[in-house]
């Protein structure tokens, strides 16, 4: 079944190191939901982008690549019989339904999981 990545865009990511329990609950509940439906093969929540480390050729720069309101919080990775199915699911994310954030919604072209020996 093909694979989707939805990445979650918001103003800032909720899991800072000391991010309350209650505002991870909704995410967390999104994504035990996901889980076990059988729909999601990974995700991964991203720590804010204060702790970003950005790698150019001329050298590194503390913070994000790119200068932006909103950034990639983090991401999963779904099967879906196709992108409508695929967009289906991703609307039900929680950063839809705030003001500033969203999802985008992009096939996944190659890869997976590798082990090391």
């Amino acid at each position: 079944m093909p694979q989707f990545a939805i990445l979650i865009y918001a103003d800032e990511s909720l899991h800072a190191v000391d991010a309350a329990e209650a505002e991870l609950e909704e995410n967390d509940r999104h994504a035990e939901d996901l889980s076990a439906s059988g729909t999601m093969s990974l995700a991964y929540a991203l720590t804010p982008r204060a702790s970003a480390v950005s790698i150019r050729r001329d050298g590194t720069s503390p913070g994000p690549f790119v200068q932006a309101d909103q950034f990639v919080a983090g991401f999963y990775v779904i099967e879906a019989p196709d992108l409508d199915a695929a967009m289906a699911i991703a609307r039900v994310n929680p950063a839809v339904r705030t003001a500033t954030g969203g999802v985008e919604v992009r096939p996944v072209h190659s890869g997976g999981i590798t082990a090391s020996s």
